[in-house]
């Protein structure tokens, strides 16, 4: 039996959708919100005591990232744990491209974390895992712009400007939609999922603008600037969450995120799709 994560979200809904032929169970907070596939829906949240009994009978199991928190990391290891007690089998996780104990990507970190626990089951009960590193979305990062079409943040410029490998969601629905069609195929392996090239943010800006026909530019920030900028403009925001918020644009700056991998085709057999792709829909 196949189970699907997120399903009521972007990501996991074209998955689940991709994958509906497969029946599979839909995992959910709020049945109200899951998708009319003609699937079982079962509630559970990740950090549910019940989220044993939840998984009762789940073989390959498709977990999609939690939402940012200050407590995620306890989340997706008590799920991980959940998965385990339930004789999971197979664990296909949405990660971070780059995910280490001190990515730069502050949300980097708690990705590996829970890698680690995946390690840990591998290790000790024998689960199998794919662990799928995902790069920034391409259809996402235009969304940053503020009201006046800006994006802003130090990543960067001139000679100096960082560059990102941004990927499309519809390419990581795409590629685990064929990992999960054939899960022992993929068992053990790590994919790095990326678009087809690495761009500026002014890059992005200018080609985004020009496929959403709205100016978009970028503005770069010191590190400090960054901070007072969002602190200004969502006060009373916790530290950790601003922190991941700049995080995002310095690991831009620093190359984090600037590796392009052949990954996206050579599991799924066709080429990522480009930033105007991504864009389209």
């Amino acid at each position: 039996m196949l189970a699907v994560t997120g399903s009521t979200g972007a990501l996991g809904g074209l998955v689940a959708r991709a994958v509906a032929d497969l029946d599979p169970v839909l995992l959910v907070r709020d049945a109200s919100r899951a998708p009319d596939l003609g699937c079982e829906v079962r509630v559970a949240g990740y950090s549910d005591v019940g989220a044993a009994a939840t998984l009762h009978g789940v073989r390959t199991l498709f977990m999609v990232s939690g939402s940012e928190s200050a407590t995620r990391r306890a989340e997706h290891r008590a799920f991980v744990d959940a998965a385990v007690r339930a004789g999971v089998r197979h664990v296909v996780y949405t990660s971070f491209a780059g995910a280490s104990p001190d990515a730069t990507f502050t949300l980097g970190r708690d990705h590996h974390d829970t890698e680690q626990a995946l390690a840990k089951a591998r290790a000790s009960e024998g689960m199998t895992t794919t662990v799928l590193r995902d790069n920034f979305y391409a259809d996402l990062l235009p969304l940053f712009a503020d009201e006046v079409g800006v994006l802003r943040g130090p990543a960067g410029s001139g000679a100096d400007a960082g560059r990102v490998a941004a990927v499309a969601r519809a390419d990581v629905a795409a590629v685990a939609e064929a990992v999960l069609r054939d899960p022992g195929a993929h068992a053990g392996a790590t994919y790095t999922l990326t678009g087809p090239e690495a761009l500026t943010l002014d890059e992005i800006a200018s080609r985004a603008g020009a496929v959403l026909d709205r100016p978009l530019t970028y503005h770069p920030e010191t590190v400090e600037e960054a901070w007072a900028s969002r602190r200004a403009a969502y006060p009373g925001t916790p530290d950790w969450q601003v922190e991941a918020w700049v995080s995002t644009y310095t690991a831009i700056a620093d190359g984090s995120v600037a590796e392009v991998t052949d990954d996206v085709r050579r599991v799924t057999g066709q080429a990522p799709r480009t930033l105007e792709d991504a864009l389209r829909g």
